[in-house]
């Protein structure tokens, strides 16, 4: 065989083997990181991220068998320094609280406050991509939910308001002998009629002429795999105005166990004092110290116990219109 034409194979064969390379260079580029970028992130990739938030949930960093959210405001400083003395105190070192605030547009000086708060306490949740205002509560809502899904290892969490009281002994103490799952615990209503007119006005709302059974915001707890369910699905959850109306909405389809509790005082205004509340909702400072001192001394809730209108017990077994009729002799 000849010289050159061997040359002139191995040089054809080289540049067979370049472009097969080079093939397969441009595929791997191509499909690879979306593959690797799968594989770090997992199938159930975070929504907050997916929108570009900054919120960091690519790993569990905490654990906790119950965590608390307190929703509040920028400049409420002393609501949550007051919480801290009273009914976050004492809290067992598996309670795991956080206060969730928006950050987006906040002057700089309110920023500021807030990050040395976070620095002294260790106990915010500062959502930078949100907005903290009365029309962004849903959102505020769901990502917090995204947050605690990808952030922390619970079983539990309480939602609750910043003027809400809780016994975290006693929900902490009934929560370890219940299912850990599919768990949506509170004071439900079923019979609320969508607002036409003012702040709660739900122009969006064509489901029915009520709104689906939910539980009232001012305190409600759920397991961590409806929490898990909200934050996964959260770019494709409709919105509405009132963050307990959407949460009550978004687990309708489900199979959830809804436990109606009178215990949980969590209307729009208290029903009085009961020493079996468990939360009680609307509470001004001087509420929350006094019941905090009053469980300290005497181990019971109120000073006094009152009433300033009736409870119910919620009938599932009837349309939810008729759902709710108060009457003497329930907490």
């Amino acid at each position: 065989m000849k010289l050159p034409s061997l040359f002139t194979n191995f040089v054809g064969l080289f540049a067979m083997c370049v472009i097969a390379l080079s093939a397969l260079s441009f595929f791997l580029k191509m499909y690879v990181p979306e593959v690797e970028e799968t594989k770090q992130k997992g199938d159930d990739a975070h929504p907050c991220e997916k929108s570009g938030q900054n919120l960091d949930v690519s790993h569990k960093s905490l654990s906790a068998f119950l965590a608390v959210l307190i929703m509040t405001g920028p400049r409420y400083t002393e609501r949550r320094s007051v919480i801290r003395s009273s009914w976050l105190a004492e809290r067992p070192s598996d309670v795991l609280p956080r206060f969730v605030v928006g950050m987006e547009g906040l002057a700089e000086v309110d920023q500021h406050s807030l990050e040395l708060e976070q620095k002294q306490h260790g106990d915010m949740l500062l959502l930078p991509a949100l907005q903290d205002s009365y029309e962004n509560l849903t959102a505020k809502l769901l990502q917090a939910f995204v947050w605690l899904d990808g952030t922390v290892d619970f079983q539990f969490v309480l939602k609750a308001d910043d003027d809400t009281f809780a016994r975290l002994d006693v929900i902490r103490t009934e929560l370890q002998t219940k299912e850990p799952t599919r768990l949506y615990w509170g004071f439900f209503n079923g019979r609320g009629r969508v607002k036409a007119t003012g702040k709660w006005k739900e122009a969006d709302w064509v489901l029915c002429d009520y709104y689906l059974p939910y539980a009232l915001g001012g305190g409600y707890v759920l397991s961590s795999d409806l929490v898990a369910f909200l934050s996964r699905n959260a770019d494709v959850l409709r919105s509405f105005r009132s963050e307990d109306v959407s949460l009550g909405t978004w687990l309708a389809p489900l199979a959830v166990s809804r436990f109606h509790d009178p215990r949980f005082d969590t209307e729009y205004r208290s029903r009085g004092c009961s020493h079996q509340y468990i939360v009680t909702h609307k509470q001004s400072l001087e509420d929350m110290l006094e019941k905090q001192l009053t469980l300290k001394h005497t181990g019971r809730l109120c000073k006094r116990e009152f009433r300033t209108r009736l409870s119910y017990i919620y009938n599932w077994a009837v349309p939810p219109s008729q759902c709710c009729q108060r009457r003497e002799g329930i907490p």
